[in-house]
């Protein structure tokens, strides 16, 4: 099996699913150039203009033009070039794909899928770090995915582009080079919504996603040679729908709950987590359900420095750790 990066895992996705149906087109700024992180380089020439097409900046339009697409027969892939520039096609996201079963009463699908690169980390400044997942997971008629691995990210594209309703894909940008993963030849899908377990443990439930994933991963490792404190680290993967049952199974065998997540710490979809334990697995709770998350500031400083001093790190994810172990 090849390894490669999240990126190439991405565009390995789409370009198969292109060949597989000639129905699914790409369409953003710049995609015809391979886009700004080279997910499309080369589908030009393979595919021509007319299923991989640049586009106007106007996000607006973007989505727009692919919802109307899909109600042509047509699977559009739209590329968003970064999460938050798709505030301009909120209204088309929520108004319009979100809400089109069920306006119709089941008669019209929205197979589109928005693709965009979101997070921090990489000294990207306010308008290229912005973690958005919160606002849409909050929409019904949405499915909203956050990848952290290359083997993750092709297995849940490909679910994504063969779903008949509309799915936000979000790729951590840091996480785009950053780890090579074994991706096997043969075609595989990941369902969408089903959480995995990376580790196993015994003592405190960390329940997390996209490149928390890896953050959380190494803190659980740090803490355990340190203290034998057995940490299960749950990746999300899907926010919308999310693995409850996953989740409150695991809170309930290690009676704690940590939830890691890089967005601001207020209304941040790890609190739905953190709600939904204190609901329905409260009398297995040996402490406080615990949040790690960036401070109610705008993400990201320019500075790096401050930028490093808002974020979750490893460091900070080992000390709520500890904390909790020893409640």
């Amino acid at each position: 099996m090849p390894e490669k990066t999240m990126v190439e895992a991405i565009r390995d996705a789409m370009f198969e699913e292109m060949k597989r149906d000639d129905r699914v087109i790409v369409m953003g700024e710049d995609v015809g150039e391979g886009g700004v992180f080279r997910a499309t380089e080369g589908f030009v020439a393979e595919f021509g203009e007319d299923r991989c097409m640049d586009t106007p900046l106007a996000e607006s339009c973007i989505v727009g033009a692919a919802i109307g697409a899909s109600l042509n027969g047509i699977i559009p892939i739209a590329e968003i070039q970064f999460a938050d520039f798709s505030h301009p096609a909120f209204d088309q996201i929520v108004s319009e794909a979100a809400r089109l079963h069920y306006r119709s009463n089941g008669t019209w699908s929205c197979p589109i899928v928005v693709r965009t690169p979101y997070g921090s980390g990489i000294h990207g400044g306010p308008y290229h770090s912005q973690s958005i997942e919160a606002f849409y997971a909050h929409v019904p008629g949405l499915k909203v995915i956050c990848v952290a691995s290359p083997y993750d990210a092709k297995g849940l594209l490909k679910s994504a582009i063969r779903d008949p309703n509309p799915v936000i894909f979000l790729e951590h940008k840091k996480a785009y080079r950053a780890f090579r993963q074994d991706i096997p030849d043969e075609d595989y899908t990941i369902p969408i919504g089903q959480a995995e377990t990376k580790r196993e443990g015994t003592d405190i439930s960390l329940i997390t996603y996209g490149m928390m994933t890896h953050h959380s991963l190494k803190a659980a490792e740090t803490v355990e040679q340190e203290n034998g404190a057995s940490v299960e680290v749950i990746d999300l993967r899907t926010v919308s729908p999310w693995d409850k049952e996953r989740v409150l199974e695991s809170v309930k065998k290690t009676g704690k709950a940590l939830i890691v997540y890089e967005d601001n710490i207020t209304g941040g979809f790890g609190a739905e987590v953190a709600a939904t334990i204190a609901q329905d697995a409260f009398e297995y709770l040996d402490g406080p359900v615990t949040r790690v998350a960036s401070p109610d500031v705008p993400i990201s400083p320019y500075s790096g420095i401050l930028e490093e001093y808002i974020l979750p790190n490893p460091e900070k994810i080992a000390e709520a750790i500890r904390k909790l172990a020893a409640y």
